[in-house]
């Protein structure tokens, strides 16, 4: 299943394209897990939004940011080195220029796409049970980060969730989902907390670190092997021909 996409396109003519995720209710977290951070797990209803296809490029944070902090350079490999700070910074400035609202993805948004959204398989991985058919993980990266979009999409026809890079998302980080929101909005504290939440696993991790439901956390200053992808609230796009 492909759903339909929005391409966005820069005053350089630089474009990218972001999928529509039907909103639903979907199962958060993993009871089974033998991490507490994963429970308990519990039920979450999500609006409809668009997320980026691939992960943000290091060619689309070059043209926004004008600097290239990359340890693996290639255009189309996703941007890596970047705080949670320096991708707030990077979406004001998307914002100025395109007159949209993208932010990062609240980390229920994050897992409902990766699990598939309303056409859900089950997968412990972003569109398959095999993680080397969807993500690069430390069994077949060579220990480098890898362009986007050529291994398998999900079931949304979204790429790379699994593995290759780290993605930030916009909740601050708790120990358990005690207390979680039940709408799939973001958990923040105020004032805010100490981590924020990273998703999805590496090209340096195992294949644990690489499930839907793996949780990672990180001061939000921090630079490593660690990315992002877009959101566009649907409220201000509004839904694709075919969709109510």
């Amino acid at each position: 299943m492909h759903l339909p996409t929005q391409t966005i396109t820069l005053s350089s003519g630089l474009s990218f394209d972001l999928v529509f995720v039907e909103g639903g209710s979907f199962t958060m977290g993993d009871n089974d897990s033998k991490f507490d951070f994963e429970k308990p797990a519990h039920q979450v209803a999500v609006s409809s939004f668009y997320i980026g296809q691939y992960p943000v490029t290091q060619r689309l944070w070059q043209a926004v940011m004008k600097i290239t902090p990359s340890m693996f350079q290639g255009e189309m490999r996703p941007v890596e080195r970047v705080s949670w700070d320096d991708v707030q910074v990077f979406i004001e400035k998307l914002n100025a220029e395109t007159g949209k609202t993208f932010r990062l993805p609240t980390e229920a948004q994050w897992e409902y796409a990766a699990r598939g959204g309303r056409y859900s398989q089950g997968y412990t991985y972003a569109g398959s049970d095999k993680l080397k058919q969807v993500g690069w993980c430390d069994e077949n990266s060579h220990g480098e980060t890898h362009d986007v979009g050529l291994l398998l999409a999900n079931e949304l026809g979204i790429y790379d969730l699994s593995g290759n890079v780290w993605e930030w998302c916009e909740d601050d980080f708790h120990t358990n989902y005690a207390g979680a929101p039940a709408d799939g909005s973001a958990r923040i504290d105020a004032p805010r907390g100490e981590y924020r939440v990273l998703r999805g696993g590496s090209a340096f991790n195992d294949a644990l670190n690489c499930r839907s439901a793996y949780r990672l956390r990180y001061l939000p200053d921090y630079r490593g092997n660690l990315g992002f992808r877009l959101v566009l609230p649907l409220q201000l796009t509004g839904k694709p021909d075919g969709f109510r």
